[in-house]
C-alpha cells in the first residue's frame, strides 16, 4: 500500500466523507508546478483510492489534470480558481459530478469583503450554469485564507450565512491557516484547537462542507457542533453526516 493510500484509509476510518488529492500546493508563494508534475503526482493516487472505494476529490485548476483525475475515478472536482481554466466548465458539464468553486481573488483592500465575494461566486455560478453545469452540483467556498487578512479572514466566518443568498451548500477550509498561526502566534503542526474553533464557528454559520487534515478529531467537533446547531437526536431534526 503506497503513502497515499494509507492515509487516506486512516482519513476515512477517522470518519472522511471525501478525499480531496492534489498535486500542487495553493498556499500563497508556492512554486507553480507543471500540468505533467501534477498529473504525475495525483493520478496514481486517485486511481488507487477509488478503486479501493473511497469516494475522491480532485483538487486542481487545471482542466487536463481534472479530466485524467475523472477518468482515473474521481468523483468532485475542487478548483480553488473559480473555473478559470476555459476548458474545466465544460468537462465539468459533461463529467456530470459536483464541483466546488472558489473565490482565491485578492480581497484585501474590499471595503466589504462578504459583499465581493458573493458578487464573484454569483458571477461564476452563472457562468457554470451556461457552460451546462446543473445548478444543483455547484458548491461554493468563500475562499477562507486566499488573499485575505487576518481580520477579513475573521470576518468570512461571522459573516458566513450571508452567502445562504446564493442558494448553494457553503464549503469552507480554515484547517491549519496562517490566520490561525498569526491569532495564536502557533506554528503549523500545532493549530488543532485553533482549527476546531474555525470549524463549529463555520458550521454553526451555515457551512455545509469543511476540509481538513485532522480527520478524527474534527468529525467529532462537527458532529458535536451538528448536534447544537440542527438538533439532537438525529431523528429529531436530523444531524447531517460530517
Amino acid at each position: 500500500m503506497g503513502a497515499a493510500e494509507a492515509l487516506g484509509q486512516k482519513m476515512r476510518a477517522g470518519g472522511a466523507d471525501i478525499l480531496d488529492v492534489g498535486g500542487r500546493s495553493t498556499r500563497p508563494g508556492a512554486v507553480p508546478v507543471e500540468e505533467a508534475e501534477e498529473a504525475r503526482r495525483t493520478i496514481p493516487a486517485v486511481r488507487r483510492l477509488a478503486a479501493g472505494g473511497i469516494r475522491v476529490s480532485v483538487d486542481t485548476i487545471s482542466a487536463r489534470v481534472a479530466a485524467a483525475a475523472l477518468d482515473a475515478g474521481a468523483a468532485m472536482v475542487n478548483d480553488v480558481s473559480g473555473l478559470r481554466d476555459p476548458g474545466m466548465a465544460p468537462l465539468v458539464a459533461r463529467a456530470g459530478v459536483p464541483v466546488v468553486v472558489m473565490d482565491w481573488n485578492d480581497r484585501s483592500d474590499a471595503p466589504d469583503v462578504l459583499a465581493a465575494t458573493a458578487a464573484f461566486l454569483r458571477e461564476r455560478i452563472a457562468a457554470a450554469v451556461a457552460a451546462g453545469i446543473s445548478e444543483a452540483r455547484i458548491i461554493i467556498d468563500p475562499g477562507y485564507g486566499f488573499g485575505l487578512t487576518v481580520p477579513q479572514n475573521m470576518e468570512v466566518l461571522r459573516r458566513l450565512r450571508e452567502l445562504a443568498a446564493l442558494g448553494r451548500p457553503v464549503f469552507v477550509g480554515t484547517s491549519r491557516k496562517g490566520s490561525i498561526g498569526r491569532v495564536l502566534n502557533l506554528p503549523v503542526d500545532d493549530r488543532l484547537e485553533g482549527t476546531a474553533a474555525t470549524v463549529a464557528v463555520a458550521i454553526a454559520h451555515g457551512a455545509d462542507f469543511v476540509r481538513v487534515h485532522d480527520v478524527g478529531a474534527m468529525v467529532r467537533v462537527a458532529r458535536m457542533t451538528d448536534a447544537i446547531v440542527r438538533g439532537w437526536p438525529p431523528d429529531a431534526g436530523g444531524v447531517p453526516s460530517p
